[in-house]
């Protein structure tokens, strides 16, 4: 066998959002799955949003845009849907290696 013809191809694994938005809703049905940052809690007290706003986020949002692998390969992406009337909220969340969600902050989408 030539040293060409023993070559693998390797091809980059993509995270799609609509497979990123099932593992997120499916990853937050339980609570003991969600690791929250500080920095998350500091926001949300900042602007009243509630776990519980959060919580539905995760579990019935909508990913805004697309997932983007951090530099530790794991998958940081953004939940959205709106809460109290018309207000929508954004918790961008990250998809850790170990199965769990890690909430980075969380975020009013109407503001400028």
């Amino acid at each position: 066998m030539n040293r060409k013809s023993s070559r693998h191809v390797v091809t980059e694994y993509r995270l799609t959002a609509a497979i990123a938005e099932k593992r997120i809703r499916s990853l937050a049905v339980s609570s003991d799955t969600i690791v929250w940052s500080n920095h998350a809690h500091d926001r949300m007290e900042e602007r009243d949003i509630y776990d519980v706003d959060v919580l539905r986020v995760l579990r019935s949002g909508c990913i805004a845009g697309q997932p983007e692998q951090t530099s530790s390969g794991e998958w940081k992406c953004k939940m959205s849907s709106p809460i109290r009337g018309a207000r929508e909220v954004g918790v961008v969340t990250i998809i850790l290696k170990s199965n769990r969600l890690f909430i980075k902050t969380v975020e009013w989408e109407d503001l400028p």
